[in-house]
């Protein structure tokens, strides 16, 4: 026989007998997957719920028997420990539900299927066992509550060794671990617990983490930290000279600590030993300002520069004295603070005297006056450059009661009332006229609603912010300096600059009555019908112009400007009464006329006798 054919016969030999095995294989495993199939209404041998066997039970009696088991455990507390702290936790304060129905299908599908494949899952179960854990429905907010009061007591942060100092001795003090409680797989634990029908502490999840820094690492820093407060510290800036006491070296130490492993200086105490010195240390630089003199000359005092110590510099200089044991001198450096307008920018600047200036009066009101000098605070010293506009609002900002501004009488819509800011418009109108005698262009100007006797007649100029401004324009070709000079009764603005020589003119046109006042009347409740009381006479419309011109220093006509200006009417103010007047008394009952008393009854008496015949008659 050839060896071709050799090798086929045993290949043929070789297929019989691995056929013939798995043959032999497949029925043995149907053989035992029959013999342990079982009745398909139990569940299979071996399997477990909430640490309960139910193998071999209808699916009825193991839900019956797991219900009778959990109710009688429901207020029965389950213990929960993490290292020597425990907690419990009865289910009847959480559970709101347990679905053992689904618990138990479940088991039942681990024994299922047709007799030999259910046999075979049933063997497994016998041997190794299952255990079904049922879902339940819980309180989310108590669950949550539990893991914060477990976390707050378990949880702690890893804390890195450290130097400290007692008194001037330098100690090291030992880190310690961190742990947090697992508050994911702690809530798995809990939840299954809770359902289970077993009794025994169950741990809880944590985790440890260990610190970054240890003892044994910060050796060198202890050695600095005892080499730091072992002397005294000079520091020195140019000739001037402080001397920290070795307390007060201890003070602006920042010791390692928090994962840090070096000596520094900083920290809470330094940064509060650095703010104190540099206040005797550091300088403002101050800008060359203008000095007005009696004169009204206007002289420049010089710029200084300032001072700022340099911190950083500073530190690391301190450290380094700190850590010599000998020559403990900290020199520090100094910067020099440049100011923003030099001497040399305040003489190129063009504002040697006086350019024009203006005088109002003003009394009455305290508010007023103090709003007075308060805006008038607000706009001294302010500088227009050549060519740029001054803006009267765009200088003081918006008069608010936070910068300090008062009610005072102020006219609203026409009226006078009380306002906050009442009295800017004496300091607004002083700067128009300031302007007006320098022939500088008025850009904007609005005149008052009503005609105020005290103020130059046509010159009137008032403002509200933000809308009503008053504007001019520097055209001189040098800067201009606002200076205001508040006294007792009087306001001056004054403008500085270079002289420009020029002549003003003004012709102030006649004040002419455009209409009557109107009538206002007022009824008043305590004055009887018919009566009246004329509480203010009232004022007519009232207009006027003023004309400007303006010649330069050689006689030529710069600019003619000619301002309008015209006043509302003020009302008479008439009260008249509203009361009604008491009704008028009856008039008496005339009394009716008596009848006279009848008249007595008289005696009737005979005549007399007539006379003797012989005597005369009488």
């Amino acid at each position: 026989m050839s060896l071709r054919r050799r090798r086929a016969a045993r290949r043929r030999l070789a297929w019989q007998w691995s056929l013939l095995g798995l043959v032999t294989l497949a029925i043995g495993t149907i053989a035992v997957g029959l013999a342990f199939a079982g009745s398909p209404k139990t569940l299979p041998e071996g399997a477990t719920i909430s640490g309960v066997s139910v193998g071999g039970l209808s699916s009825k009696e193991a839900i019956a028997l797991l219900e009778q088991r959990y109710e009688q455990m429901t207020t029965v507390p389950v213990v929960f420990t993490a290292g020597p702290r425990r907690w419990q936790i009865r289910p009847s304060d959480m559970v709101l539900e347990v679905d053992w129905r689904a618990a138990v299908e479940a088991a039942r599908r681990q024994g299922d299927g047709f007799a030999p494949v259910r046999g075979l899952r049933r063997l497994g179960t016998r041997f190794f066992g299952t255990e079904i854990t049922p879902r339940a429905r819980v309180t989310e907010g108590l669950l949550a509550h539990e893991l914060d009061v477990i976390g707050a007591r378990i949880n702690r942060k890893e804390r890195a060794a450290a130097v400290k100092l007692r008194g001037l001795q330098p100690e090291i003090v030992p880190g310690a671990t961190g742990r947090t409680l697992d508050r994911d797989a702690a809530a798995r634990v809990i939840l299954r617990s809770l359902v289970s029908l077993d009794r025994v502490d169950n741990a809880l999840p944590v985790r440890i983490s260990q610190p970054d820094v240890r003892a044994s690492e910060l050796t060198d820093s202890l050695d600095d930290v005892r080499t730091a407060v072992s002397a005294p510290i000079r520091l020195a800036v140019g000739q001037t000279h402080w001397r920290l006491p070795r307390w007060k070296v201890a003070r602006i130490l920042d010791l390692p600590s928090n994962g840090a492993t070096s000596l520094t200086i900083g920290g809470p105490g330094g940064d509060a030993f650095f703010r104190r010195f540099r206040t005797q240390v550091d300088r403002k630089p101050a800008d060359a300002a203008f000095v007005v003199l009696p004169s009204d000359r206007v002289q420049v005092r010089p710029a200084l520069p300032g001072l700022n110590l340099d911190v950083d510099a500073a530190k690391r200089a301190i450290l380094a004295a700190a850590l010599t044991p000998d020559d403990r001198v900290a020199r520090l450096l100094v910067e020099q603070a440049q100011p923003e307008r030099s001497t040399r920018e305040a003489r190129a600047m063009g504002i040697p005297g006086r350019v024009a200036g203006y005088t109002t009066y003003y009394g009455g009101d305290p508010n007023r006056i103090h709003n007075v000098q308060l805006v008038a605070r607000l706009i001294d010293k302010a500088l227009i450059a050549p060519g740029k506009v001054f803006s009267f609002n765009e200088t003081t900002g918006e008069r608010t009661e936070d910068k300090g501004f008062l009610e005072a009488p102020v006219i609203i819509n026409g009226e006078l009332e009380n306002g906050l800011g009442g009295g800017v418009c004496q300091v607004s109108t002083t700067v128009f006229n300031a302007a007006f005698e320098a022939g500088l262009p008025i850009e904007s100007r609005t005149n008052h609603a009503l005609y105020i006797s005290h103020y130059p007649q046509g010159r009137d100029a008032t403002v509200n912010y933000p809308d009503i401004d008053l504007k001019f324009r520097n055209d001189t070709g040098n800067w201009l300096l606002v200076r205001t000079f508040v006294g007792a009764y009087a306001l001056t603005v004054k403008l500085y600059g270079t002289p420009q020589g020029r002549r003003v003119e003004s012709d102030t046109g006649e004040l002419k009555v455009t209409g009557p006042p109107g009538v206002k009347r007022v009824p008043d409740p305590s004055m009887l019908v018919g009566t009246e009381v004329i509480d203010e006479s009232g004022e007519p419309s009232r207009s006027t112009s003023v004309a400007r011109r303006v010649y330069s220093r050689g006689g030529k006509l710069l600019s003619q400007t000619t301002w309008s200006s015209w006043y509302r009417s003020e009302p008479e103010v008439v009260r008249y009464g509203t009361k009604p007047r008491p009704k008028a008394p009856p008039p008496p009952e005339k009394p009716k006329a008596k009848k006279p008393p009848p008249p007595p009854p008289t005696e009737t008496q005979p005549p007399p006798p007539p006379p003797p015949p012989d005597e005369p008659p009488a």
